[in-house]
């Protein structure tokens, strides 16, 4: 493993504690859409373009975009 490949997967395990650590939904889903930014980089360190490609626009725009939809439709941030 190269050093880069163990820094970006030390930055996905912080940013998954992040994610999980966070209370207020609206900035979840904030840090979600981040943490899938970081999971892109991860997959082109690991030379995988199309899941890149992939998590780029599921878990980075469409996936956190929907959540927002879903928390506005059911009344906004409940803490």
């Amino acid at each position: 493993m190269t050093t880069l490949e163990v820094l970006v997967l030390v930055l996905v395990g912080a940013g998954a504690a992040v994610v999980v650590a966070t209370r207020h939904p609206v900035r979840q889903v904030v840090l979600l859409s981040m943490y899938g930014a970081v999971l892109m980089v991860l997959f082109l360190v690991l030379q995988a373009p199309d899941v890149a490609l992939s998590e780029l626009s599921v878990g980075t725009v469409v996936l956190p975009l929907l959540l927002l939809l879903g928390l506005a439709k059911v009344g906004g941030s409940r803490t």
